[in-house]
């Protein structure tokens, strides 16, 4: 690569940019792990964040190189030896490397175990998650720790808007008022934070195309782009509903269901969409069984997706179901004769079993039917129903049921 276009994009990129940002419930953990000798891992979808987070940690002691400017297109793992003297020769000798969307220079991770090795602190960001994990396993065995960020939680919404909320059980009806139209609009926007700036859905189509072409087409040497439009139709138009790879084949002309798993694990590895499996002791019967679909980001999913009526509680499901995700721990759904929307493993135990629905009025049969299933079945003495406005708690057949607003919940759990 050009020696002196390359020292203007260095240059350019090594600028701290003073910008506000959002406190994201990551940068707890993060800061911990700076402490620490591992290489850290930052992986989550494009335009979620990460870059923000990487650029925040800029000082006069780190270096900071983005490779997804267009200008490092034909970069190689050999250049980044060169790269990192030329790095020195700019700026002098540092010890601390912010390393964005490094993913797009084949070998990286051998050159970062060298950094390592040589006692420097890594940070790496990158937006596919297997191809992270494969090429750590390989090289950063025992060396790195991985955080997946996503777009902005209820409570980040929040500060986004500058909603200020003092303690829950201090509010006053006026304040949960506030807190459920934030939530209703939160399950419009979603929260891509250039997005939420601009209200454009310009930027969001921008956003899915890169997704599509860039993070899949390209990276997977895909040669035909409308099965992979109408697989990603399929998953947003079906949030929280349960599928077939059979079912999606008949509807998109793919050859085989094998071929749909892999698009869906193409979606998947990219941070586009996320299936949930039936839980079950045996794991081929989980694989075997039909799985739940949730979508990224709500308003990608209106964006991507058709539904002719906006449907609130699969929208509300979506969003618990990302919650868990940044919390940590295994997540299934339960069925038997009954259906729990979610149970969550810890430690090889299920732990959690949660109902979610829009009126506990109209629904609430079946759903605490299908919670006290779970608690009975996984030996768990008390569950939640999270809905839209409703407090209770109730004793049915000797375990207790929460029932509480998502929006609390959410607020709890980030």
């Amino acid at each position: 690569m050009d020696r002196e276009l390359l020292k203007d994009v260095l240059i350019s990129q090594d600028r701290k940019q003073e910008e506000e940002i959002v406190e994201r419930s990551l940068m707890v953990r993060l800061n911990d792990l700076l402490e620490t000798p591992f290489v850290v891992i930052i992986s989550g979808i494009r335009r979620c964040g990460k870059s923000t987070i990487l650029r925040a940690l800029k000082d006069d002691e780190s270096y900071y190189v983005n490779f997804d400017d267009e200008r490092f297109i034909g970069l190689t793992v050999s250049d980044l030896a060169p790269l990192h003297n030329l790095l020195i020769e700019l700026f002098g000798k540092r010890d601390v490397f912010l390393l964005d969307e490094i993913q797009h220079i084949k070998g990286w991770e051998r050159f970062v175990r060298r950094l390592h090795d040589e006692g420097m602190k890594v940070v790496v960001t990158g937006s596919n998650a297997t191809m992270l994990s494969r090429e750590l396993g390989t090289h950063l065995t025992g060396r790195s720790v991985t955080l997946e960020l996503y777009p902005f939680s209820f409570r980040e919404y929040l500060h986004f808007k500058g909603v200020k909320m003092g303690p829950i059980n201090r509010m006053t009806p006026a304040e949960k008022s506030v807190m459920r139209k934030n939530l209703s609009e939160y399950m419009r926007s979603g929260g891509f934070p250039e997005y939420l700036k601009t209200g454009r859905d310009e930027y969001l189509q921008s956003l899915y195309q890169n997704i599509l072409y860039r993070d899949i087409i390209t990276r997977y040497g895909l040669t035909s782009e409308i099965p992979l439009k109408e697989s990603a139709f399929y998953a947003a138009s079906n949030i929280s509903k349960e599928m077939s790879y059979n079912n999606v084949r008949k509807l998109t002309g793919l050859s085989s269901a094998t071929t749909v798993k892999e698009y869906f694990g193409y979606m998947e590895n990219s941070y586009l969409n996320f299936l949930v499996n039936r839980y079950d002791h045996s794991l081929k019967k989980q694989l075997y069984y039909n799985k739940k679909i949730y979508f990224i980001d709500p308003a990608l999913a209106r964006l991507v997706g058709f539904r002719p009526t906006e449907d609130q509680g699969r929208l509300l499901e979506n969003i618990v179901y990302l919650a868990l995700r940044r919390n940590g721990g295994e997540i299934f759904f339960h069925r038997g004769s009954n259906e729990c929307d979610f149970v969550v493993r810890k430690k090889a135990m299920i732990t959690e079993a949660i109902q979610v629905t829009m009126d506990l009025e109209k629904a609430g049969e079946r759903e605490v039917k299908g919670l006290i299933e779970a608690l009975v079945q996984y030996d768990l003495d008390q569950g939640l129903i999270l809905t839209w406005d409703h407090y209770e708690e109730m004793e049915i057949e000797g375990k207790t049921v929460i029932v509480k607003p998502v929006w609390e919940w959410l607020f709890e759990n980030d």
